[in-house]
């Protein structure tokens, strides 16, 4: 996955929201409907957290330090952190909130026309941003369905955008219902209820968000990668037996450490060069690999 195209899934996403936020926020405010409210927070919040996400991008791409030798990739799983919790927060509690309050306290909604023909055109940018996010991440998901996807993915910001964008269509499509309910009815706690299930929604997305971005950040095992190293390994003639082996993603990079055991007749200059031979080839045939660590030894 390129950074260029996260960046523009982001770019994308944030222009979408950004106009959704004034159209929802406007309509809001003259018709009354609280699930609209609701909607704009949902837009305002997704849109704050856009940039907290280029931040994080941006911060990942910085040079190794002596302090971390092994760079900032991960700091983009922070920062997409830092958005499931502003997701919970602004966007699910306090919809949920919002909602309540309309509840015990109906507000009349008023011009539900132009409320419900605001929800169509936020669809309609919802959809453009979703698009951008499934293009971006179409090389990268390969065959796998959008579910498999999300779980084994390492590209945070993708994996925040790709659930905040189907979490949008959702609340608007239940915004969509609870006021047209409202409008066939004239009954108002359909949409305080509308402005609820979508807080009780975003809270759903940001958890399991949540959950996968703290998997990403106490490091999660490249599968394949070790998978693929392993055989290579195996089927070296120098290689008696591989004792242990690691392939960490560490950002968009991967390290690699090596426990193995090799035959008893090699020379030390020779096991180097043959070390440095195996290590070039693993780097060729998986270029994500940027730090390998091999260790020989005859026990784990």
């Amino acid at each position: 996955m390129s950074h260029s195209s996260s960046t523009t899934a982001v770019l994308y996403a944030l222009a979408a929201n950004l106009g959704i936020t004034i159209a929802k926020a406007g309509a809001a405010f003259w018709t009354g409907s609280g699930s609209l409210l609701a909607e704009a927070i949902h837009s305002l919040a997704d849109s704050g957290n856009q940039i907290l996400l280029l931040i994080g991008m941006r911060r990942s791409k910085k040079q190794a330090t002596p302090l971390h030798p092994m760079g900032f990739g991960r700091e983009a799983y922070i920062w997409s952190m830092m958005v499931a919790i502003t997701l919970f927060s602004v966007g699910g509690v306090f919809s949920v909130y919002e909602g309540w309050l309309r509840y015990m306290n109906p507000h009349e909604v008023e011009n539900a026309e132009v409320a419900f023909l605001i929800l169509v055109i936020a669809v309609a940018l919802e959809s453009f941003s979703l698009n951008g996010a499934l293009a971006a991440l179409k090389e990268e998901k390969g065959e796998r369905t959008l579910w498999q996807w999300f779980k084994e993915t390492h590209s945070s910001e993708l994996m925040v955008i790709t659930g905040e964008d189907v979490a949008a269509l959702a609340g608007l499509l239940i915004a969509m219902v609870m006021l047209g309910l409202t409008m066939l009815t004239g009954n108002t706690a359909f949409d305080a209820a509308g402005s609820m299930l979508i807080g009780l929604l975003l809270i759903c997305v940001a958890i399991i968000v949540g959950r996968e971005v703290h998997s990403l950040i106490l490091g999660e095992s490249a599968e394949g990668i070790h998978d693929s190293i392993k055989q290579y390994l195996e089927n070296q003639p120098c290689v008696r037996q591989v004792l242990n082996l690691w392939a960490i993603h560490h950002g968009n990079s991967v390290m690699v450490m090596i426990k193995a055991e090799l035959t008893p007749d090699l020379v030390v200059i020779d096991a180097v060069d043959k070390i440095n031979a195996m290590e070039r080839q693993i780097k060729e045939a998986h270029p994500s690999v940027k730090w390998i660590f091999f260790e020989i030894d005859n026990e784990d």
